[in-house]
């Protein structure tokens, strides 16, 4: 069956970076609009960034400048570069993938916590 798999996340101090990673498998990964969102307790999941399968991206308003979506074909892999992290960032945050318009699969979520 089709896994995504989130790596990466943990407690980083405010101004800290991390970089989240993305595993997937059992798909045409190169065929897959990829998509990195995150969700706190009591809000509803929310745009972080998009990557297609030409490289193009798209990115929340409130992550510009900050976070860099890129992806490896070759290694099914998706990342998510975060920098400048601030406590509204923190959240859990989920692998996802779409096939011609609709997301049809997401990974479990990896916790992203800054805090000092």
């Amino acid at each position: 069956q089709v896994q995504l798999v989130e790596s990466g996340g943990g407690l980083v101090q405010p101004g800290g970076s991390l970089r989240l990673s993305c595993a997937a498998s059992g798909l045409i990964f190169s065929s897959f609009t990829m998509g990195w969102y995150r969700q706190t307790p009591g809000k509803q999941r929310e745009l972080v960034a998009t990557i297609n399968r030409g490289g193009s991206t798209n990115y929340a308003d409130s992550v510009k400048g900050r976070f860099t979506i890129s992806r490896l074909n070759a290694k099914n892999t998706v990342y998510l570069q975060m920098n400048s992290l601030t406590p509204e960032d923190t959240a859990v945050y989920y692998c996802n993938a779409e096939f011609r318009g609709s997301s049809v699969y997401w990974g479990q979520g990896t916790q992203v916590t800054v805090s000092s």
